[in-house]
């Protein structure tokens, strides 16, 4: 059965071997060409030598979750072969290396058979060991770019691209991309049944990870600090800060940097330096993942209390302690919504794709600022370091920074005695200033102990609590303030509903229209922060029951929406995974489908 513009190839490499540019260079092709596609970069945590994966899907619908099974495997590991052929739905392909036999464990009746002597072939053509290594990388891509039919100018184009100012390396990619293309047509009939058909779909879509979207967003916001302890999958959220920085935010006339990132020592330093340059009136964030963010728990909770802004970027990877440091996860809701000991509750952000990064990012600077207090933005490993299809980025230039109540001279001369934690505007939240603003007004000690509206050390009891409910106030004021949630119809028109957040929406839009399909329709709401606003109250109380979809064991969305909003829990229903892959339409169906078979 004909599969056009609908399947999904994987390939099985060595890490370390310089596939990952080949197999990006697949998936560029075919977005270039009009096509939805999404890829998933599924590697290990160590330096080199163990099997590392690259999944792209392919989807004329423009579903970009991951999909259950595998269409062809390009698969050039021996080390995992046997998993990798295990993995080839009935009726698929295996490409492989044939300058050896293929042992007869790897042959299944039911898929079909490409073997390519690629190692024979770059040995042949090239004489260089590094370059046999890389090009039989490129050699496959060109047997696909004929299997799959991808026009070739656009392999060329993306290669032109890829070595601009080292125009000597293209001719020899070529080659290697021909050489492919040239055994294929000598040697197997092609196009495949799965192939590719040139369509307009992406318009003007740009294909981008979420960890860079994130790094430009700060830049727009006006982040001019940074301070972070690398950790994968949130290294590259500073990198990218950096890369931009170094094009927008140097002057012109001295051609000296307006910016500072430091590395420190570990992620509780980190969080310190963050802290104490949005004291100083910057605006500095952290990027860091699930084991930093237990580190960091001291510091939130003195921003909290002190009411201090902060940004935190926290890519999610699958835990406890080391987990899974290169697998996807949204484990972190619970540990960033209650960071540090104490009564506490944090802003949380939730984005879906690149550029909800790039937006929340610029909104979490303004929230943190507008209400003195930490804003974290949860996204994971799949968003952050794998590439999606996006809307392109847009932003206002009229648009001006939110630095919330802050006091200037002026204002502090016609203030009689300034009170830090004074509610003036009874909204819960208070006046600051930036150091220096006034030569003999607006100055308090910064502490994380208790302390009166002065800012005045105190353990008096009543004082604390008034300090509290204050803390609460705010925590209100913010429900109207945070991004509310994306809700898929005007008014709740069915007894079940889905809730899901994240990268989860995905699969969840994707399972939703299975239901239709087959006349089961579920309304369904996307949330994209936390504290929760009226409408999630609302959504959940207008149905019988709410599927939850999320990737954690623990169903730990489920329990903020049980605590906060008070539900009888018996209305939630889980729908889970967390084997650190990406969760799948097919997944998600399953799970809701057995409910549904169990309730009838």
């Amino acid at each position: 059965m004909s599969k056009l513009n609908d399947f999904v190839v994987r390939f099985a490499n060595v890490n370390g071997t310089g596939s990952a540019s080949a197999n990006y260079l697949f998936a560029k092709a075919i977005f270039r060409m009009g096509i939805y596609v999404s890829p998933k970069n599924i590697f290990p945590s160590n330096i080199q030598g163990l099997p590392t994966w690259y999944e792209v899907r392919v989807s004329e619908k423009g579903w970009l979750g991951r999909r259950e099974g595998v269409d062809m495997m390009v698969c050039v590991n021996p080390q995992s072969m046997k998993k990798d052929v295990e993995s080839v739905k009935p009726g698929g392909y295996f490409l492989y290396d044939s300058t050896k036999p293929l042992h007869s464990e790897f042959i299944r009746d039911d898929i079909n058979y490409i073997g390519i002597p690629l190692m024979e072939m770059c040995i042949r053509e090239f004489t260089d060991p590094r370059q046999r290594q890389l090009f039989k990388n490129i050699i496959y891509v060109g047997a696909l770019s004929a299997l799959l039919d991808i026009e070739f100018q656009a392999l060329e184009d993306l290669l032109g691209e890829q070595f601009a100012g080292k125009e000597k390396l293209i001719a020899p990619n070529i080659k290697a991309l021909k050489l492919g293309i040239q055994y294929i047509h000598e040697n197997f009939k092609y196009p495949l049944d799965i192939h590719l058909e040139r369509r307009d779909l992406i318009k003007d879509s740009i294909l981008i990870d979420g960890n860079s979207a994130c790094g430009l967003g700060a830049i727009y916001a006006g982040a001019t600090v940074a301070a972070w302890y690398p950790i994968t999958p949130s290294t590259s959220v500073v990198e990218a800060f950096g890369e931009y920085a170094a094009k927008l935010r140097v002057d012109k006339l001295t051609g000296k940097n307006n910016f500072a990132i430091v590395q420190a020592e570990d992620e509780l330093a980190a969080m310190g330096m963050v802290i104490g340059a949005n004291w100083n009136g910057a605006r500095s964030f952290t990027a860091t993942s699930g084991p930093g963010l237990s580190l960091m728990n001291e510091f939130l909770g003195l921003a909290y209390f002190a009411e201090i802004p902060a940004v935190l970027i926290d890519v999610q990877r699958t835990g406890p302690s080391t987990g899974m440091p290169t697998r996807t996860q949204q484990s972190d809701v619970l540990l960033a919504a209650y960071a540090s000991h104490g009564d506490t509750k944090h802003i949380l952000l939730f984005p879906s794709t690149p550029k909800e990064c790039f937006d929340l990012t610029a909104d979490a600077f303004d929230l943190a600022e507008g209400l003195h207090t930490p804003v974290i933005m949860l996204t994971d490993l799949d968003l952050g370091m794998n590439d999606h299809i996006s809307e392109p980025f847009e932003w206002d230039d009229a648009r001006a920074l939110n630095r919330g109540k802050v006091y200037n001279a002026e204002q502090l001369e016609n203030i009689e005695m300034f009170g830090r934690y004074l509610d003036v505007d009874d909204d819960g939240i208070t006046y600051r200033t930036y150091p220096g603003t006034h030569k003999t007004k607006g100055s308090f000690f910064t502490r994380g102990t208790s302390r009166d509206e002065y800012a005045t050390y105190t353990e008096e009891g009543p004082a604390y609590v008034r300090n509290m409910d204050r803390l609460v106030k705010k925590w209100n004021t913010a429900k109207g303030m945070v991004p509310g949630p994306q809700l898929y119809q005007e008014k709740s028109e069915h007894p079940l509903g889905a809730l899901f957040f994240g990268t989860t929406r995905y699969s969840a839009e994707e399972a939703l229209k299975m239901f239709a399909e087959q006349g089961i329709f579920l309304d369904a709401i996307r949330i994209k922060s936390f504290p929760f606003n009226k409408t999630v109250d609302a959504f959940i109380s207008a149905h019988e029951k709410v599927f939850v979809i999320e990737q954690n064991r623990d169903a730990q969305m489920r329990s903020l929406l049980v605590n906060e909003l008070n539900i009888n829990p018996n209305k939630l229903i889980s729908v889970l995974n967390y084997d650190g892959m990406p969760i799948t339409a097919d997944n998600i169906y399953g799970q809701i489908n057995e409910e549904l078979r169990i309730r009838n």
